[in-house]
C-alpha cells in the first residue's frame, strides 16, 4: 500500500519548515499533537472511521499481547513504523516530493509486514474487532484505512513535519537503571571484564588457526542452494537502480541470488545435541523449541548507511536448543542459543566487512576485509570494535568458513574457504517466518513477546549486569531490539555502525 501514485505531496510550507526545527528541539508543534486523536474527531466520516479502526485493532493486539516488537511504532501515524536505517533519512527525507514520497512509501511497508503478522497472530475470539469479522477483512481493512489516513495526514505541513520528528527509534538502554547503578563508576570494573574477554576470544582464534583447539568432533554444514557466478552478481550491481533516497531496488530474485551466493559454511564443533541447529517450532513450551531434524538458516537482507552510499546487508542466523551449564550456576546458560552472521556488501557486490552477535546482542565481533580501514573510537574507554582478525579481499560469490565452539557457540574463527564445501546440508528460511510460527489448529505465534524478547530464554547474567541499561541482558531478541555494548551505547541495527568503524582504501 502506497500513497496513490498519481498524487505528489507538497514540500513543506515555511512554517511547516520551522515546525520541524521547533519539533527537533522542543518534541512537538503546537499546532499538532495527535493525528490520530484528530482523525477521531475528524468532521470526515471515512476518516473518524479508519482512525477508530486502528484504535480498536492495536487495543485487541495489544489485548492479546501479539505486538510485533521489530519496527517502531510512530506516534500519532498508526499506519507507519521505522527502523534504525530509515529514521536516518528523515531530515533527507523533509527535502522534496520525491524523496519524502520514497521515504513514507518505506515506512508503510514495515507497517503494513507488522500489522499482517500481529493480525495473524491475534486469537480466534479476538474477531469481529468493531464490524471485521476475520483476520483476512482485517487485512484489508487495515490498508485501505493507512491509505486514507496518509491522504489526510500528509497533505498537511504541520503533520508532515510531525512525522519527521517522530520516526526517531529510541535506543535500547535504560538511562535510569544506569543512574540507580552508579554506571559513571560501575562501567570501569565492566570494561575490565570486556577486555578479558577479547583476550579470551584472540586467544581461541589463534588456536582455532593453529590447529590446537581442544574441541568436540567438527562438523562442516553448507547450503542447499543453486551455485553463483560471479559474473551473476557483476549484472546485479552493474544495472543496480536506486530510490528518490539511494536505496537499492532489489527485485525478489535478486535478493535470493545475493543470500545464496553468500552464505556461510560452517563449521560447527559438535559435542551433543545443544550443537546442532535447526528450525524454531512451537512445542507447548514458554520458549520455542528446535527442531534438529531440519537444519535451517534463517535469513534477511537489510541495508546501512555507508559514507553517503546505502549498502545492502546479507543477515543469516542459525538457532540452537540451549547454551549448556557448565558449572553449577552458570550465569550465561539458557534456553535458546544462537549466531547471528552478516555480510555487508560495497557498492560493487564485494564484501567489505563481516560482524557477528549472538542473538541476545552479545559477543559482537568484526572482520573487515582489506579493501577497508578501521577508525578509531571517539573516545577511550568505550566498546567501539572488536576485530579478532582481518581477513583478504573476498572475491564475488565466494563464502567464507564460520567455526562455532561447542556449548558456548562462540565464533571462534572466519575464514576463506579452504577446500570443498561439502557436509551436511542445510536450508534457508525467511527471518520473517518466525514473526508467525504455526501453533496447530490454524493459529499462529511469534516467536517473541511484545518487548522483542524471546520468552523462557532469560539469563541469570541480568542480575549482574542490569547497571549497564540493558534489559534483560542475555535473553534472546528479535531483530531490531540488541543492543551489542556494556559500554557505551551501540546497537546491531544501527544504521552508521559501519560507517563509524570503517573506512574505504
Amino acid at each position: 500500500m502506497n500513497i496513490p501514485a498519481k498524487k505528489t505531496l507538497p514540500r513543506l510550507s515555511v512554517a511547516g519548515t520551522l515546525c520541524v526545527a521547533v519539533i527537533l528541539l522542543a518534541s512537538g508543534c503546537a499546532t499538532v499533537k495527535s493525528p490520530l486523536r484528530e482523525s477521531l474527531n475528524s468532521p470526515v466520516p471515512e476518516v473518524q472511521a479508519c482512525a477508530s479502526w486502528y484504535k480498536a485493532l492495536d487495543h485487541a493486539v495489544d489485548d492479546a499481547k501479539v505486538r510485533d516488537a521489530e519496527d517502531f511504532r510512530i506516534p500519532g501515524f498508526p499506519y507507519l513504523r521505522t527502523d534504525r536505517f530509515l529514521a536516518s533519512f528523515r531530515t533527507t527525507a523533509a527535502d522534496n516530493s520525491a524523496t519524502f514520497d520514497a521515504w513514507v512509501t518505506h515506512l508503510e511497508a514495515l507497517d503494513t509486514t507488522a500489522r499482517r503478522y500481529e493480525i495473524a497472530n491475534l486469537p480466534p475470539a479476538a474477531f469481529p474487532i468493531r464490524d471485521v469479522p476475520d483476520p483476512r477483512a482485517a487485512l484489508v481493512r487495515t490498508q485501505t484505512c493507512a491509505a486514507r489516513l496518509a491522504r489526510t495526514d500528509l497533505d498537511s505541513p504541520d503533520r508532515r513535519a510531525l512525522l519527521v520528528a517522530r520516526a526517531v527509534v529510541p535506543d535500547a538502554y535504560s538511562s535510569w537503571k544506569r543512574v540507580v547503578g552508579l554506571y559513571a563508576l560501575t562501567r570501569y570494573p565492566f570494561m575490565k571484564g570486556v577486555e578479558g574477554w577479547h583476550e579470551q576470544a584472540r586467544e581461541m582464534f589463534r588456536d582455532a588457526r593453529a590447529g590446537t583447539r581442544t574441541s568436540a568432533p567438527l562438523i562442516r554444514h553448507h547450503a542447499v542452494g543453486p551455485s553463483v557466478t560471479p559474473d551473476r552478481i557483476a549484472s546485479i550491481f552493474s544495472g543496480l537502480q536506486v530510490d528518490a533516497l539511494g536505496i537499492p531496488k532489489l527485485d525478489a530474485a535478486e535478493r535470493e541470488t545475493l543470500l545464496d551466493a553468500y552464505a556461510p559454511v560452517y563449521d560447527i564443533e559438535t559435542g551433543g545435541p545443544y550443537d546442532r541447529f535447526g528450525t524454531l517450532v512451537w512445542q507447548g513450551h514458554e520458549a520455542p523449541d528446535v527442531d534438529v531434524d531440519r537444519p535451517v538458516v534463517y535469513r534477511r537482507l537489510a541495508f546501512t548507511q555507508f559514507h553517503g552510499r546505502s549498502l545492502i546487508q546479507l543477515v543469516y542466523t542459525v538457532w540452537f536448543s540451549e547454551r549448556p551449564k557448565s558449572h553449577a550456576i552458570d550465569l550465561l546458560a539458557g534456553r535458546l542459543d544462537g549466531v547471528v552472521f552478516r555480510v555487508t556488501l560495497g557498492p560493487d557486490g564485494l564484501p567489505l566487512v563481516y560482524d557477528t552477535i549472538h542473538p541476545c546482542g552479545c559477543y559482537h565481533m568484526f572482520f573487515p576485509t582489506d579493501r577497508v580501514t578501521p577508525l578509531p573510537p571517539p573516545e577511550s574507554g568505550m566498546e567501539w570494535a572488536f576485530i579478532p582478525v582481518t581477513l583478504p579481499a573476498i572475491g564475488a560469490a565466494q563464502p567464507v568458513v564460520v567455526r562455532i565452539a561447542s556449548r558456548t557457540h562462540y565464533v571462534v574463527d572466519v575464514h576463506t574457504l579452504d577446500g570443498p564445501d561439502a557436509g551436511a546440508p542445510y536450508r534457508f528460511a525467511a527471518a520473517n517466518e518466525l514473526r508467525a510460527m504455526p501453533l496447530g489448529d490454524d493459529r499462529t505465534r511469534s516467536a517473541f513477546g511484545p518487548d522483542g524478547i524471546v520468552p523462557g530464554t532469560n539469563r541469570m547474567e541480568h542480575l549482574l549486569f542490569w547497571p549497564m541499561g540493558i534489559d534483560d541482558s542475555g535473553a534472546m531478541r528479535q531483530w531490531g531490539n540488541h543492543a551489542t555494548a556494556f559500554i557505551g551505547r551501540r546497537h546491531f541495527e544501527d544504521a552508521d555502525l559501519i560507517e563509524k568503524r570503517f573506512a574505504l582504501r
